[in-house]
């Protein structure tokens, strides 16, 4: 499978984050469940990431964001 890579720009640094396009597509609902737009998103992530690398952090979020809204007894 390719990564797909996409740029944004995070504290005034462009940055580029290679993800699965299946990370891509639930990372795009997420942004627009709550009503931001994927570079919003990516920057609110990397504001609480921590140590965690950036892409992995997109993971994370998109994977927690997946099983919440699977809701009980979902993957």
């Amino acid at each position: 499978m390719t990564l797909r890579k996409r740029s944004v720009l995070l504290s005034g640094h462009a940055t580029s984050i290679a993800l699965e396009p299946e990370f891509w597509a639930v990372m795009e609902t997420m942004a627009q469940a709550r009503g931001l737009s994927l570079a919003a998103l990516i920057v609110s992530i990397d504001r609480a990431r921590g140590e965690r690398p950036l892409a992995s952090a997109c993971r994370v979020a998109a994977l927690k964001f997946a099983q919440d809204q699977a809701g009980p007894g979902g993957p």
